[in-house]
């Protein structure tokens, strides 16, 4: 095993776009909506369990390159099944933030699934993957629909 040399690569503005998913239950999405949770804000602390993790990827994945991060966008929405993940990280670096991306979406979802596992036990985080990533030699990729 080795880390891959990026030393040659030019910085550039570099992109990922990833998107996963906390399936719960009626009651679950109920307490997140109405704010009753007894932990506190459920959506508020996956945003920033999300912006920990992307920051904290090179720790948790052995051959990522620690990467400056310029930018974080953690959305997240209640939906009939769940709640919707989707995150865009951003960084002018010489190598991507796909991992970046991913780590954040699954800290997301485990935040939420620690909020919720009073209500729900059967909360499961599903679907996490990259769905868009922009920048460097290789320029566009999108996940095809």
């Amino acid at each position: 095993m080795k880390m891959v040399d990026v030393g040659e690569k030019s910085k550039t503005e570099r992109v990922a776009v990833a998107k996963g998913r906390v399936r719960m239950s009626n009651a679950a999405l109920t307490a997140i909506r109405d704010r009753t949770v007894e932990k506190g804000d459920v959506l508020a602390a996956a945003r920033v369990a999300a912006i920990m993790g992307a920051k904290r990827t090179p720790d948790l994945v052995p051959l990522c390159h620690p990467i400056g991060l310029s930018g974080v966008e953690v959305d997240l929405s209640a939906g009939s099944v769940g709640v919707d993940i989707k995150v865009t990280v951003k960084t002018v670096d010489r190598t991507g933030v796909e991992m970046e991306a991913l780590t954040c979406v699954a800290v997301a979802g485990l935040a939420l699934v620690d909020m919720v596992k009073a209500i729900d036990p059967a909360a499961e985080i599903t679907d996490v993957r990259v769905e868009e990533k922009r920048g460097g030699k290789t320029g566009l990729w999108q996940r095809e629909a």
